[in-house]
C-alpha cells in the first residue's frame, strides 16, 4: 500500500473544513476542534444566513480588501468566486446572489452551508476530532524548525503537515481566542505576528448625542473618515481613510451598521501602522485599540453627509423653501419633512440655532450653518466595542513570513496557515470568507 502523508489541521472554521475538503484526495486529513461541532463561527456568519462569497471577478474582490491585498494574488486566482460558487452548487448547496452581488444560500440558512462542508468531509473519510484542544506543536529541530505533528495534553500525534486554521480573535465565544499565536512562539515566530485589532466592528463615537438618537438607521448617506493631526504641516497633513456611500445605525455608544463597519477596518489599519503600542502592551499579542487610539497625534474624525444626492446650494433651496412654509414655528417644529423625529434635537443642537426662534426670524447665515451641519454631521471616534462584537480580525501572522503560493509559514518545514489567522482582512459582502477558501485551498495543495 502506498503510504499517504498525513495532516493535521488545527481549527475546524470555514478555512479548516475547505482545507480539508481540499486536501483529501492527496493526504490522510484530520481535523482538530476544540469546540463541541465545527463551524460555530461560521453558523453565525451573516446574521445566520451566511454570506459565502461575492460574485464578482477577482479584480472587484481585490479592491475590497483593506490589508495586504497583492498577498492574496495567487490565493484568488487559483481558486476564486466563481470556483467556489461551482463547488457548492456541485455539492448540492443551491445558491443565490443578492444586493451587492452578495452570494447566499437559497435557504437563508448557515446550517445548510456547515451541512454541506460536513457531508463532504464524511464523503472524502476526514478525521475529526471534537472537544479535543491542541497544547502544543511536535518540533523535531528547534534549529531547523521543522514541525512533525501536535500535542494533545502529552499525546503526540504525528503529521507531515499541520496547518494553522485557528482563527484570529473576533468572536472569542466560537473559540477564536488566538491559540494559533501561541503556536508560532514555540517555533520562534513571536516577531512574525503583528498587532491584532477588531474589524468590522461598531465605533465608539467621544460625543453624547449618538445615545439619543440610538436605533435610528440612515440609508444613501455618505460617510468620510478622515485623520486630523494635532499640528497641520506640510509633512503632517489631513488623511483621508476612507468615503463611502451606504447604510449607517446610531447605538448606544455610537454608530454601526455596513458604512461604519467597512470604515472601521479602514481605520484599524491606519491605527496599526500609525499609533505607538503603550509601554504596558509592546509584550502582548492581544493589544487594545482604544489604548493605541490615545497615543495618536491627532483626532479620528467621521463626516457624514445626510443628503449626498444634493449640492449645498440645492439642499440650501430645500430648507429655504421649508422654512417658507412653516415661517410661523419653532426652528424645532420646522425640520419634521427633512429629517428623521430622533435626529431633530441633534441637529438644532449642532446648529447653533435656538430652538424655539421662529422659523421668519432665522438669519441667511444660521440658515447656511444649518445646511453646513446637514451636508457635514461629525463626529469623533474615541475606539471600537472590541472583539466580542467585531466580525473579524485585523492583524495576524505578517505575510512576509507566509509563502503566498503555499500558505507555507518560511523557515518552518511542515507548518502551514489559513483564514483568519493571516493579516488580510476585507469589507462585507463574502469577501471574508472567500479569502477563507482561497487560502484553505493552498493550503491543501
Amino acid at each position: 500500500m502506498n503510504y499517504m502523508k498525513k495532516m493535521i489541521i488545527v481549527g475546524g472554521g470555514a478555512a479548516g473544513m475547505m482545507c480539508a475538503v481540499k486536501a483529501a484526495d492527496r493526504y490522510d486529513v484530520t481535523i482538530i476542534e476544540k469546540n463541541e461541532k465545527l463551524g460555530k463561527k461560521l453558523f453565525i456568519t451573516g446574521k445566520g444566513r451566511c454570506n459565502l462569497t461575492n460574485n464578482t471577478d477577482e479584480e472587484t474582490f481585490l479592491r475590497n480588501v483593506v490589508s495586504n491585498y497583492k498577498f492574496l494574488y495567487s490565493s484568488i486566482y487559483s481558486y476564486n468566486q466563481s470556483m467556489v460558487m461551482d463547488d457548492f452548487e456541485k455539492w448540492g448547496l443551491r445558491l443565490k446572489t443578492e444586493r451587492g452581488n452578495r452570494v447566499f444560500p437559497l435557504s437563508d440558512h448557515s446550517s445548510d452551508v456547515l451541512k454541506t462542508l460536513e457531508e463532504q468531509l464524511k464523503r472524502k473519510k476526514v478525521k475529526i476530532l471534537l472537544n479535543t484542544s491542541v497544547t502544543g506543536l511536535d518540533i523535531e529541530d528547534t534549529e531547523t524548525k521543522k514541525v512533525t505533528g501536535v500535542f494533545i495534553g502529552k499525546k503526540k500525534l504525528d503529521a507531515d503537515v499541520v496547518v494553522l486554521a485557528t482563527g484570529g480573535l473576533s468572536y472569542p465565544q466560537t473559540g477564536s481566542t488566538g491559540d494559533g499565536f501561541e503556536f508560532l512562539k514555540e517555533v520562534g515566530m513571536d516577531e512574525s505576528v503583528t498587532e491584532i485589532f477588531p474589524a468590522l466592528c461598531p465605533l465608539v463615537i467621544r460625543q453624547s448625542f449618538c445615545h439619543e438618537m440610538m436605533g435610528l438607521s440612515l440609508r444613501n448617506v455618505k460617510a468620510k473618515v478622515e485623520y486630523i493631526p494635532n499640528e497641520i504641516t506640510k509633512k503632517n497633513k489631513v488623511k483621508k481613510l476612507y468615503e463611502e456611500q451606504g447604510e449607517m445605525l446610531f447605538t448606544h455608544f455610537g454608530v454601526s451598521g455596513p458604512l461604519m463597519l467597512s470604515a472601521s477596518s479602514y481605520i484599524a489599519s491606519f491605527v496599526r501602522k500609525t499609533a505607538d503600542a503603550p509601554e504596558e502592551l509592546t509584550k502582548e499579542r492581544i493589544n487594545n485599540v482604544n489604548a493605541f487610539f490615545k497615543t495618536l497625534e491627532g483626532k479620528v474624525i467621521v463626516t457624514v453627509d445626510m443628503k449626498p444626492a444634493l449640492s449645498f446650494e440645492e439642499l440650501d433651496a430645500r430648507v429655504q423653501k421649508d422654512f417658507d412654509k412653516f415661517s410661523n414655528r419653532e426652528f424645532s417644529n420646522s425640520l419634521g419633512e427633512l429629517l428623521p423625529r430622533l435626529m431633530i434635537p441633534v441637529v438644532v443642537h449642532e446648529s447653533g440655532i435656538k430652538p424655539d426662534k421662529k422659523v421668519n426670524l432665522i438669519t441667511h447665515d444660521e440658515r447656511k450653518r444649518l445646511v453646513e451641519v446637514l451636508k457635514g454631521f461629525k463626529m469623533e471616534v474615541a475606539g471600537f466595542k472590541g472583539f466580542s462584537e467585531a466580525i473579524i480580525s485585523s492583524g495576524g501572522i505578517n505575510v512576509k513570513y507566509i509563502d503566498a503560493g503555499t500558505m507555507e509559514i518560511k523557515g518552518v518545514d511542515g507548518l502551514r496557515a489559513a483564514g483568519e489567522i493571516i493579516d488580510v482582512d476585507a469589507l462585507t459582502g463574502g469577501f471574508n470568507l472567500q479569502i477563507a477558501w482561497s487560502t484553505a485551498n493552498l493550503a491543501a495543495q
